[in-house]
């Protein structure tokens, strides 16, 4: 597992249902239980080939999953199950995504204070040394070296950039 970690319960579940998912041809971006008045457990899928996720794909990934946790339960109370992709203001989960939106704007939250702060904003420049590379828009020239094991949320920024690149990536397919 190469996720960041919510806890021990999501870890347990990612567990559980990501060899499945892989051999589909499936890779998690995020699994998240939780909820105010009813829970549900959300998991977010890319396709391995890059392509879009089609409802067919939540569709089979909801199916799998859910037989999946039927026979393990790791969660006794009830719950509602949502599969989605990450759409385009995506979380980051994973290495390989800080180095997939290198250029584009995101937020990082941590677990412990760097340089003072546990909120960061800025341009992605890649994952190096088990660190996310950000730039700091206050100076433009320093590079924030994050650590990845305390990262407790990060996505991407909703900009006209990546809109557009999002755009093009689909124009692009045709």
């Amino acid at each position: 597992m190469n996720l960041i970690s919510e806890n021990t319960q999501t870890d347990q579940i990612v567990f559980i249902i990501e060899g499945s998912l892989a051999d589909l041809g499936f890779e998690l971006v995020r699994v998240h239980y939780g909820g105010a008045g009813r829970a549900v457990l959300q998991i977010m899928i890319d396709r391995a080939d890059g392509e879009d996720v089609t409802i067919e794909d939540c569709t089979l990934a909801s199916r799998t999953s859910s037989a999946l946790l039927d026979v393990a339960d790791p969660i006794r109370d009830a719950y509602e199950l949502e599969v989605s992709s990450p759409g385009i203001d995506r979380p980051l989960t994973r290495p390989k995504d800080f180095d997939s939106f290198v250029g584009h704007e995101a937020k990082v939250e941590l677990r412990q204070a760097v340089a003072g702060r546990r909120r960061f904003r800025g341009r992605l420049l890649g994952f190096q040394d088990d660190r996310v590379r950000l730039s700091d828009p206050e100076t433009e020239d320093d590079e924030l070296n994050l650590p990845f094991a305390d990262i407790t949320r990060a996505k991407l920024v909703l900009t006209d950039e990546l809109i557009a690149a999002a755009q093009k990536g689909r124009t692009n397919e045709g």
